[in-house]
């Protein structure tokens, strides 16, 4: 009988040869993969987060700045992955800026922090804040999650195709919230979409309301999957088209109808020609439906026009109107679609110039909107300040009257920029229980109209969302004009 071994064939110098050469080939693979690891994790960023010191949320758009001026720019999470190798291991100053929020100065006045930058560490970072309004973060553009990514973190965020987007128009309409800006930048080219772009979302989008904001906006695309125009009225027409004033209303057989005031625009950025607009919800485009004026015609332009953030009012005679106005209503009509849609039911209301701040300042508003407050049993107005400081249009305020046609009380500021424009902030009415203290608005962040020196990477001409609690004791001479 034939006993068999595990050495049988340990003398034939060929199966020798060939366990050298998988050895080898093994022991090559283990080095490669231990210098492939090695290498992976001498280039795993640095993630800092930069946090509120009062609660512990993370702050985005907070600027860090090394002192050879490599700047970075914290994500929706508040987190920056640092990666520069010329300074990994090495003690390193960032200078910390951000609208709203600061970082206490040391003894020399610089206003930032040390830190030790290695592959793979974590460091936080706490500010304080300055502003009532909390920055939530953006809502627009790319990269919101760049930073965190790079760490591997909210990899499963996903990303729109839009970069920048100027200015909103929301309405409620058909169980949906729908969401309108104007000119909107994509990456092919440096010249985007001009005739609105436009998304929708649930009523109430987000379940909760503090960062990391993340709100998915389900974009109207092409048969390719790109973003694309909303409001292409008249393709052979030259020029953007800009869209205001955009509401559901019922006509007198209940149907409910979304719509809105149109401007044809040439440049610099005046209007050839105003006209009234429809959703078509089966092309999923707005569609003219009355022009109501030209520029070749030779009239005037119409001091009437349905724009800004439309408010629903019932006065004390129980009579519905329809308001607009930009930020304070300067037009009436009845709340039907039959009286939208006929100029000649509109009616001019008085509109108050300025409001006063607590000193007595005449604050003069630019633009913003005005809603019912379940909270405040009052009407409230979040607005931008026109010819501000330090900002010349990135101040904005708050005010409370016990009618949307006023008289305004006390006038608070509520949010600061160093020199950026924040413009046409609109106020989300109905994202928040009715009974919650929080209040949401959200608006153009843009160099334009600025002294800013250079655009802020990824955040320029993008919709920045805030958070306002209407108990905050900051808001006490507001609350107390009552």
């Amino acid at each position: 009988m034939h006993t068999w071994t595990n050495n049988t064939n340990s003398n034939n110098p060929v199966l020798r040869g060939t366990c050298a050469t998988a050895h080898f080939a093994v022991s090559i693979l283990c080095l490669s993969l231990l210098a492939f690891t090695s290498y992976a994790r001498a280039n795993e960023p640095c993630r800092i987060c930069v946090v509120d010191k009062e609660n512990g949320y993370p702050v985005p758009l907070v600027e860090l700045k090394t002192v050879h001026n490599v700047t970075f720019y914290t994500d929706n999470a508040g987190v920056v992955a640092f990666d520069l190798p010329e300074l990994m291991g090495q003690e390193t100053w960032f200078t910390v800026t951000a609208d709203g929020y600061e970082r206490k100065p040391d003894r020399f006045g610089f206003h930032g922090v040390r830190i030790t930058p290695r592959p793979g560490e974590r460091h936080e970072v706490t500010i304080t804040r300055t502003s009532i309004a909390k920055r939530l973060g953006r809502i627009t553009g790319a990269g919101i999650y760049g930073e965190s990514r790079k760490s591997g973190e909210h990899v499963d965020w996903a990303e729109s195709g839009v970069l920048g987007s100027d200015s909103i128009q929301s309405a409620v309409h058909g169980g949906k919230r729908y969401w309108f800006w104007g000119d909107t930048k994509l990456a092919r080219y440096p010249l985007g979409l001009f005739h609105m772009t436009g998304a929708t979302t649930p009523l109430q989008p987000l379940d909760h309301f503090t960062p990391p904001l993340k709100l998915n906006l389900t974009y109207f695309r092409d048969g390719k999957g790109v973003v694309r125009n909303v409001a292409n009225l008249a393709p052979d027409d030259p020029g953007p088209t800009w869209i205001s004033g955009c509401t559901s209303v019922s006509d007198r057989e209940g149907v409910k109808h979304l719509v809105g005031c149109y401007s044809k625009i040439t440049p610099p950025l005046s209007s050839y020609r105003v006209g009234l607009c429809e959703w078509q919800e089966e092309t999923g485009n707005f569609e003219s439906i009355r022009v109501l004026w030209q520029k070749a015609d030779g009239k005037s332009r119409p001091d009437l026009l349905p724009v800004g953030h439309p408010v629903f009012y019932r006065d004390e005679q129980d009579k519905d109107w329809l308001l607009f106005g930009d930020p304070f209503p300067s037009m009436r009509m009845k709340s039907s679609y039959e009286s939208w849609s006929d100029p000649s039911q509109w009616e001019t209301v008085k509109t108050p110039k300025y409001v006063l701040d607590a000193k007595g300042n005449k604050i003069q508003p630019h633009r913003g909107s005005v809603v019912w407050s379940s909270f405040r049993k009052r009407w409230i107005t979040i607005f931008t300040q026109q010819n501000g400081s330090p900002s010349y249009l990135g101040e904005v305020w708050y005010a409370e009257a016990g009618s949307p046609l006023g008289p305004w009380g006390t006038a608070v500021k509520v949010l600061s920029h160093r020199v950026y424009t924040f413009y046409n902030p609109k106020i989300h009415i109905g994202m928040t229980p009715a009974d919650s203290p929080v209040l949401l608005f959200e608006g153009t962040y843009a160099q334009t109209f600025s002294n800013a020196k250079f655009p802020t990477p990824r955040h320029d001409y993008n919709q920045i969302l805030y958070r306002l609690d209407l108990d905050d004791p900051g808001l006490a001479e507001a609350l107390s004009s009552e």
